[in-house]
């Protein structure tokens, strides 16, 4: 039986701290052991409880959740999950992620209890990921990023591919930021990622990603031109897939089919699309996150000769995502965060 993890909400709402204890209440795994009103009376909680994660609201008085992960982070260690509204505060969101924060659930603007409980489901499972998440890892991670990293330069060998894909969830946002910026201008194909965020988020943080690499990163549009020195980050909420023009040109298509994927978008939608439009000229990245999101979408990869790289266990912050795909035989290379760009760049 997996032990039973204890949480800390924190939230200025008593109602919402009370809808929250109620959400997590529903697994039989999760015990809420005490809730906060900000981040000072959280931080004298954490101490006294020692919870294994804090969920965490972001606008609050005395202090913000932003300040709260900052602080804790720096005290002791412990995985937070941020709970907050994208058009209130995606910058603070962002800012909470770059301080520590493991992941993050969009809270409905609507504070209906029905509302609410529609993101139970998975604001439980992030609680259950973020329990066993590797704050070593995490901080390696952390501290890998403070570094300006040196971007790798193409090799001087045949190009055996023409496009790269890229799935990632938790622990994404911050490995993300490691390794875009390593990647060089001239890069000599497209790219184009999914990363698990709420409705909301992507565009920011596209934008943020965007100021620090030399390539462009832009969250995907309809018909944006899938070519080289541009990134296309799949917009929260609409599957990435690509389509190819009477002219031969390559461009993006978003769409909410399939309707029956638990994630939207899903990197196994990218990934089959890839496959289709590139056959066997196509790389794909599975990197940390929970789930299993991207396994099928390696197969059709395979299937077509392309090839797939895992991030390696030793650096996920979750080895969910790369290890479904490992276990299912067809990761070509388990890569560590740190060497993905020189093992991206050998192929490209």
């Amino acid at each position: 039986m997996d032990r039973v993890i204890r949480v800390l909400v924190v939230d200025d709402s008593a109602y919402v701290r009370k809808v929250v204890k109620q959400m997590l209440s529903r697994s039989p795994f999760i015990e809420v052991v005490g809730t906060a009103r900000d981040g000072i009376e959280a931080l004298s909680m954490t101490e006294k409880l020692a919870p294994d994660v804090v969920t965490c609201d972001l606008i609050m008085p005395e202090m913000d959740g932003t300040t709260f992960v900052r602080e804790q982070m720096a005290r002791k260690p412990l995985p937070i999950v941020i709970m907050s509204i994208a058009n209130e505060s995606g910058e603070l969101a962002l800012a909470a992620l770059d301080s520590g924060a493991i992941d993050f659930v969009q809270k409905p603007t609507a504070l209906a209890t029905e509302k609410i409980f529609e993101v139970s489901d998975d604001l439980i499972e992030k609680v259950k990921a973020a329990s066993k998440v590797s704050l070593s890892k995490w901080r390696a991670i952390e501290q890998a990023g403070v570094i300006e990293a040196r971007r790798a330069a193409p090799t001087e060998r045949a190009r055996l591919v023409d496009a790269i894909v890229l799935g990632i969830s938790t622990g994404g946002p911050q490995a993300l930021k490691y390794l875009i910026p390593q990647l060089p201008a001239e890069l000599p194909v497209p790219m184009a990622m999914v990363l698990h965020m709420p409705v909301g988020y992507t565009e920011l943080y596209a934008r943020k990603l965007d100021e620090m690499s030399p390539l462009k990163v832009i969250e995907a549009r309809e018909g944006d031109a899938f070519e080289a020195g541009v990134i296309l980050l799949a917009p929260a909420g609409q599957h990435l897939s690509f389509r190819r023009d009477g002219d031969g040109r390559v461009r993006a298509h978003l769409g909410s089919r399939p309707f029956d994927m638990p994630h939207r978008p899903s990197v196994d939608v990218l990934f089959q699309s890839a496959a289709e439009v590139f056959n066997d000229r196509v790389l794909g990245l599975v990197m940390t996150g929970m789930g299993t999101d991207g396994r099928q979408g390696a197969a059709w990869i395979k299937a077509q000769g392309g090839m797939i790289f895992t991030e390696a266990e030793e650096t996920c912050v979750v080895y969910g995502m790369p290890h479904s795909v490992v276990e299912a035989g067809l990761s070509d290379r388990c890569v560590p965060l740190d060497q993905m760009a020189r093992a991206i760049l050998e192929v490209v």
